[in-house]
């Protein structure tokens, strides 16, 4: 049986492997990915302590935030294509289409 620290250790370093390629990145479908990474890393703390604590809201959650994420990559590729077709680029440095 592995214990519980090992999959927070594993999710913080997911998380914050996501956080990095947010901060770092200047390409609109890398940063994307990484969000996605970073919603999964929350994914596996809360499937880690609801088997933990024998409960199972942890993993209700989870389906909720799956869905949540699921809905976000819809939209975030429905504009980046938009966008493409637009500018023909998807590096978030020239993407001026949002603003007013």
């Amino acid at each position: 049986m592995v214990p519980t620290s090992y999959y927070l250790i594993l999710s913080a370093m997911i998380f914050a492997i996501g956080a990095v390629g947010v901060l770092v990145r200047r390409n609109a479908l890398i940063i994307l990915m990484c969000v996605e990474m970073m919603l999964n890393s929350v994914n596996l703390t809360l499937i880690a302590l609801s088997r933990q604590w024998g409960n199972l809201n942890g993993q209700v959650f989870v389906f909720m935030i799956m869905a949540v994420a699921a809905a976000e990559v819809a939209v975030g590729l429905a504009i980046l294509i938009a966008n493409t077709r637009h500018r023909e680029s998807i590096n978030i440095d020239e993407i001026h289409l949002l603003k007013w």
